[in-house]
């Protein structure tokens, strides 16, 4: 098939069966392994399967350059900071960059080989991300004009080491076998526009709409949605994290700036029968079990990579790929359907909006804080 899914739960496999699936992505490596990992963690039996293939493919003579991301001391709401340990990964005998974003991250969660295969998706490499996450892989191989696509990426981000100015590659369709089509996107450059295009879609959506997604807080989505819902136009369903959406409501609520979208939130998650999984609350020590899925299906056409559907997110170095292809489209379907089976209703909390954010006054796409 010319798109290869797998879909994680959390419980539903043990790290090791996904660390086998990267060892054999990278031990298939013949000339060339790009790596762009937000979050990596090789130092685990998981992680070990990862970085013995990692150092195989090196000693063989591929050519490996790896990215992570380089944390700062500022706060970070959604997503959670990153587990790596950067003296771990300057230690490899491997080329090596640092990505700085300040606020914003190295979001990326890919690895491209020899030019030919992607591995995408929202899945970063690390024992909790495998096993008590809900996350997707993509892979997308023998489709030289889409890796192309990620390696000018890559390149933009090893030349800067930052992450302001990146994410310029043209959104360029890529025709693959049996005419299926798939639009590489990549933040910030375009993350404007990916909200944008997302909304499109679903404002067109007729069949469905299906929705995983830790948050929602790009202006053209909620605003898109509360039509949608309001207007009863498909079947729309999704799930999101009820522990970071909490959050996130909070924050709304105390800044006052994006007040305007608590009233859209509460619309969407309720009027759309939302699931939330009840994550713990993030802290260095506690057990990470998020709603890390990030995807969106509007009829036949999919959205899913690194991106969380956010306000925040257009503003960091993520990559999403639309496919069209009406069986990527029903697996993924069917896996939030699953996944909304297995966890509650979201339950927002009950939030005021300040007199000075009245969200009648403030269209859907305005700008008003980093959420």
């Amino acid at each position: 098939m010319p798109v290869e899914l797998t879909t994680l739960e959390d419980g539903g496999q043990s790290p090791s069966e996904v660390a086998r699936e990267v060892a054999e992505f990278l031990n298939d490596a013949q000339e060339t392994l790009d790596l762009a990992l937000y979050d990596v963690r090789f130092e685990t039996d998981a992680g070990a399967l990862v970085l013995a293939a990692l150092l195989a493919a090196h000693q063989r003579g591929v050519a490996v350059r790896l990215l992570y991301n380089v944390s700062h001391p500022g706060p970070i709401a959604v997503p959670p900071p990153p587990e790596t340990k950067p003296e771990a990964i300057e230690a490899l005998p491997v080329p090596t960059r640092g990505v700085a974003g300040i606020p914003d991250l190295m979001h990326h969660k890919y690895a491209l080989r020899d030019h030919r295969d992607v591995w995408c998706g929202s899945t970063n490499w690390t024992d909790d991300s495998w096993s008590f996450q809900e996350n997707v892989v993509v892979r997308v191989l023998d489709a030289h004009d889409l890796a192309h696509a990620f390696t000018l990426n890559m390149n933009e981000l090893w030349e800067s080491g930052a992450v302001k100015g990146t994410g310029k590659v043209q959104p360029r369709p890529v025709e693959l076998h049996d005419g299926l089509e798939i639009r590489p996107w990549f933040c910030p450059g375009h993350g404007d526009a990916l909200s944008h295009r997302v909304a499109k879609h679903m404002g067109k959506a007729r069949k469905r709409i299906r929705i995983a997604s830790p948050v929602l807080t790009a202006g053209p989505i909620l605003g898109t949605l509360v039509e949608v819902v309001r207007e009863r136009r498909c079947d729309l369903a999704g799930i999101v994290d009820d522990t970071q959406v909490d959050d996130v409501f909070r924050q709304w609520q105390a800044n006052g700036v994006s007040a305007w979208k608590i009233p859209l939130l509460q619309t969407i998650i309720e009027g759309g029968a939302f699931a939330g999984k009840h994550s713990t609350q993030w802290s260095p020590t506690s057990h990470h079990d998020f709603m890390h899925a990030k995807l969106v299906v509007c009829d036949d056409i999919s959205f899913v990579g690194s991106f969380n559907f956010s306000r925040s997110g257009e503003d960091n170095a993520e990559s999403v790929l639309e496919i069209h292809d009406p069986a990527t489209a029903d697996r993924l379907a069917a896996y939030v359907d699953r996944l909304c089976a297995r966890y509650p209703l979201a339950t927002p909390p009950v939030c005021a909006v300040p007199e000075t954010a009245d969200p009648r006054s403030s269209p859907p796409s305005a700008r008003g804080g980093h959420l």
